[in-house]
């Protein structure tokens, strides 16, 4: 029996996760290996979180929920997002999600017919291709240049929607795997052509708390973009719920009443006792965010000290998110092929920059996701690997 096309074709091809698959084996094997790859927190959830899922679990919150999601967390969302931002926002504007991936997934089915084309910043969150293809809307990246920071040129979106008919653009500020944000300038700039070509604008802002050097600024909040800009966000990165699954689409109330009847059609919400818990995480106030995102601007800190003692290894400056974005072209390496060869002669596990699209290409991304002493060592010698290379 024949499959789809579409499922048939969702990955696009190639193996952008090798190098972690072999870490994992290795893992298994029993070998001792340093994992850098996947933005994953080194602990766990914190406990008054877990405390009230359990409360909510225990207390009966265990059959359906609402599907838009439960009103608490709707209200508390849309409370977070209007003091963020400045935007008026209701919890008419919000539709609770099984995480951030499953928000992006609704967000391109919301704008894109079928064939209709859905641009994407490169470098790029590892699933955003097979995303739109998901949709099934045709993705076409815009490359961002390591020259410029990796922020994108505006001219280049400018063109390909035009080229291309494109109906929408996604970005991701700060973003994985630069650590780069986004100004205010170059928002404005990309909303202008957003309002020009009549692009939606989805921002996948799921590091908005994890931010280092500057502000975040939510394209939203600026003039003209509330009503074609849908905000995808999540619990996942900022409380360390990254398995409970809870995220956001924020929009008007139109796209978020249609979103909800795919929701019926679809996911059937999340699980009540877990969005108790998000609400619960929510209301605790900055304090427990602060908590969960410190150790993260601090081994951002470690990282780009050990790397200004040398010039071989440039890292690109991380404002934000929990990695580093290592530039190894010196060595004459592709990232994939530095990355494998840290991988065997240190077990030291990275992804390749490959991963993440072609603008990445000679580059290798460092999660933030070890104790500091841990970090300290595989930096240490991923520099001295990359200096026997280049030698």
């Amino acid at each position: 029996m024949k499959l789809s096309n579409r499922i048939l074709d969702l990955a696009g091809g190639g193996d952008a996760w090798a190098v972690y698959f072999a870490a994992r084996e290795m893992k298994a094997a029993g070998e001792d290996v340093i994992e850098l790859s996947v933005g994953e927190h080194d602990f766990p959830t914190p406990k008054p979180i877990l405390d009230a899922m359990a409360t909510a679990a225990y207390g009966g919150h265990t059959g359906y929920a609402e599907i838009p999601g439960v009103a608490a967390l709707r209200a508390a969302i849309a409370r977070r997002v209007s003091d963020s931002t400045g935007v008026a926002t209701g919890p008419g504007n919000v539709l609770v999600t099984p995480g951030g991936q499953s928000a992006l997934f609704a967000a391109h089915s919301a704008v894109l017919e079928p064939g209709e084309t859905g641009l994407y910043i490169d470098p790029y969150y590892a699933t955003y291709p097979g995303t739109i293809r998901a949709a099934g809307g045709v993705p076409i990246s815009v490359a961002a240049r390591p020259e410029d920071g990796f922020r994108p040129n505006v001219r280049d979106i400018a063109e390909l929607a035009a080229q291309t008919r494109a109906r929408s653009l996604l970005i991701n500020t700060p973003n994985n795997p630069t650590g780069a944000i986004y100004g205010p300038d170059t928002l404005a700039a990309i909303g202008e052509v957003c309002t020009a070509r009549d692009l939606w604008l989805i921002s996948d802002e799921v590091y908005d708390a994890m931010v280092w050097t500057g502000r975040h600024v939510s394209p939203r909040s600026l003039p003209g973009l509330t009503e074609r800009t849908l905000v995808v966000g999540s619990m996942s990165k900022s409380f360390a719920m990254t398995g409970s699954r809870v995220g956001w689409i924020v929009g008007p109330e139109e796209v978020i009443f249609h979103l909800s009847n795919l929701a019926i059609h679809t996911t059937y919400g999340v699980p009540g006792y877990i969005q108790d818990a998000a609400v619960f995480a929510l209301g605790a106030g900055a304090a427990l965010e602060s908590e969960v995102c410190a150790p993260f601007r601090r081994r951002r800190d470690l990282a780009r000290a050990l790397l200004d003692r040398q010039n071989l290894v440039r890292s690109i400056p991380a404002e934000g998110a929990m990695y580093v974005l290592l530039d190894i072209r010196a060595t004459g390496l592709s990232g994939t092929d530095f990355a494998q060869a840290l991988l065997d002669a240190e077990r030291i596990a990275v992804m390749p920059g490959e991963s993440f699209g072609q603008a990445a290409a000679g580059h290798v991304r460092v999660a933030l996701t070890v104790d500091d002493d841990s970090l300290r060592d595989a930096l240490t010698r991923l520099i001295e690997f990359a200096k026997s290379r280049a030698g």
